[in-house]
């Protein structure tokens, strides 16, 4: 009986699971080539996987609201039309030597380690298995390490995969510290990062930060409401975490004076949108500029893999897109350096549109180098922006504002009414120093000062 496997597929830059949200086919359904299959979510975006095959679906290897991991297997298609009994059998991602090692360490004296000094449900209310509870025993973990691990389990549950992990790094880098009297706070791991060729370098051993920080436990008062993180909030936040974790954020300013593109804009824009049937705003105008400095500054567009420092070919806009319910996303216009103002006005507003809609593709938000983030929209004047890693620079936009200025001219200073709006350049400083990243913000000021007033489109 033939058998086709259909695995999970890489989704996105720095995305290595997904949450299988719904199964549109069930056991014994007839599927067709390109049929949808199940519904899966990442950080990023959620999205219907196409069946790779047609036939009959004759296993299920995720139930809803599991998490399956980037090329496991997640279900298995019959292409004779026979839903003969398949093998449980799951497809595991290979792991270091150094953690085999420990795992046939540990296998060896499991079945013999008593579980009973350690409870099935910590103070948290966290489930423990009999195998972690053996594990931590074992190699002396207390409960209080057990709680904090941040596990990748359905839950939030610790796994063996997660222990061993903890495990293997446990104690390295307390003992180093102590010798100079550093106090550790957090073991920070790289990010995965992905070069041209699509290969992932320098993946942590699993999705998550280990730490000793504790987080405050909150005692909520009377009448106090309590709201759970839903799932993409949650996501969001463990990026952002990780994202000042690795990388030291130093940002700079730039007040620029953008009037000509006011007054350029507000004389074509009904052209625009007679000629083109787009609503033209500032945000292709500012990512015009941007892509302009970047290509004045490549060092801007880079990735740190490790040691490494990984120059992008590409220059990918990423634009960080408020969702109704109040989280982000950012979708990616590719090769932004290729498009002309036209193009770019196209391409923001169908993946601003798609973005709010819910019709964002995995590859829209694949792939960026640069992020772009306009916070001007909700009335700020400027702000420190995250990177969106692993990417290592990321500039706000403020809200262009009517202010009293000092116009300089040839027969003297005079004050005047101009439009202003502030850049923040927010960058990594293990690779991007003060003078790069100030340089780089206030070319993109010089760009967008130096606009043509009497440009065609």
């Amino acid at each position: 009986m033939a058998q086709i496997e259909i695995r999970l597929p890489k989704m996105g830059e720095s995305v290595t699971e997904a949450t299988i949200t719904n199964w549109i086919k069930n056991i014994g359904d007839t599927v067709e080539m390109d049929e949808p299959l199940v519904e899966v979510a990442t950080d990023k975006v959620d999205n219907e996987l196409p069946s790779e095959a047609a036939g009959v679906l004759v296993k299920q290897f995720f139930q809803k609201d599991q998490v399956a991991q980037v090329g496991e297997v997640i279900a298995i298609i019959s292409t004779d039309g026979e839903s003969a009994p398949v093998t449980e059998e799951k497809i595991v991602a290979p792991i270091s030597n150094a953690v085999q090692e420990i795992t046939a360490s540990i296998a060896s004296v499991v079945d013999t380690v008593s579980s009973e000094n350690i409870d099935k449900n910590g103070p948290s209310g966290k489930f423990y298995s009999p195998l972690v509870r053996s594990i931590a025993e074992k190699e002396s973990l207390s409960m209080n390490e057990l709680e904090s691990l941040d596990g990748s389990g359905q839950s939030g549950r610790v796994t063996k995969k997660d222990i061993l992990d903890y495990v293997a790094n446990r104690g390295s880098n307390v003992a180093d510290a102590a010798k100079i009297g550093v106090p550790i706070a957090v073991k920070v791991e790289t990010p995965l990062v992905a070069a041209s060729n699509g290969v992932v370098t320098n993946a942590p051993s699993n999705g998550h930060f280990l730490t000793n920080i504790k987080e405050p436990i909150v005692i909520p008062g009377p009448g106090d409401e309590i709201i759970e993180m839903d799932r993409m909030r949650k996501l969001i936040a463990d990026h952002m975490l990780m994202s000042v974790h690795v990388s030291p954020h130093v940002t700079s300013y730039v007040e620029a004076d953008v009037t000509n593109i006011v007054e350029w804009r507000s004389k074509v824009k009904g052209e625009f949108m007679k000629r083109e049937n787009e609503n033209i705003t500032y945000t292709p105008i500012l990512i015009e500029a941007i892509v302009k400095a970047i290509k004045d500054f490549p060092m801007i567009n880079i990735s740190v893999s490790g040691s490494n420092i990984i120059k992008r070919k590409d220059i990918n806009i990423g634009m960080a897109t408020a969702l109704p319910s109040g989280n982000l996303i950012v979708p990616v216009i590719k090769n932004a350096d290729r498009m002309n103002i036209v193009g770019l006005t196209k391409a923001v507003n169908e993946l601003a549109n798609n973005a709010r809609t819910n019709k964002l593709k995995p590859e829209d938000i694949q792939g960026g180098t640069f992020t772009v983030t306009n916070v001007g929209s909700f009335g700020n004047v400027m702000g420190t922006p995250i990177i969106n890693q692993p990417q290592v620079a990321i500039i706000a936009l403020g809200a262009i504002r009517k202010v009293p200025a000092v116009i300089e001219t040839p027969h003297g200073d005079f004050i005047g009414i101009r439009h202003k709006m502030f850049l923040s350049h927010s960058y990594d400083h293990r690779v991007v120093d003060g003078s790069l990243g100030g340089q780089f913000v206030r070319r993109v000021a010089d760009y967008l000062e130096q606009f043509d007033v009497n440009r065609e489109f």
